[in-house]
């Protein structure tokens, strides 16, 4: 299984995850999310795999989505204006993404990460 790590070194979460890959001895090919975004085409991809709903790829709680008052603009928005504001900028995605091309995963909690990559 090859899985691809869409992260940001500063963020604790993110670092979490990464100890967490590397105590399972999980190998992965990391992507620095903010340096080297997601496309549109692969936000769109991870949305249609994950099965969630497109706002929890925002994150919700960084500057950049209070600053543009991505919250108002989530209710008018069609999918395809959100995914588009997604791909504009990385540290407006939630992170870490991880996926193995098929599965994907937005975020980290210990549970998941064990029913999904284990």
């Amino acid at each position: 299984m090859s899985l691809t790590f869409y992260w940001y070194p500063k963020c604790g979460t993110c670092r979490n995850a990464k100890k967490w890959l590397d105590a399972h001895h999980l190998s992965y090919e990391e992507v620095h999310i903010v340096e080297h975004p997601p496309s549109r085409e692969e936000l769109k991809d991870f949305y249609q795999k994950s099965g969630l709903e497109l706002k929890k790829f925002f994150n919700t709680s960084g500057m950049k989505y209070r600053e543009l008052g991505i919250k108002d603009k989530m209710k008018s928005a069609t999918d395809e204006e959100l995914l588009e504001l997604l791909a504009s900028d990385g540290m407006l995605i939630k992170r870490p993404i991880l996926t193995d091309g098929e599965r994907v995963t937005v975020g980290f909690k210990e549970e998941e990460f064990e029913k999904m990559w284990r």
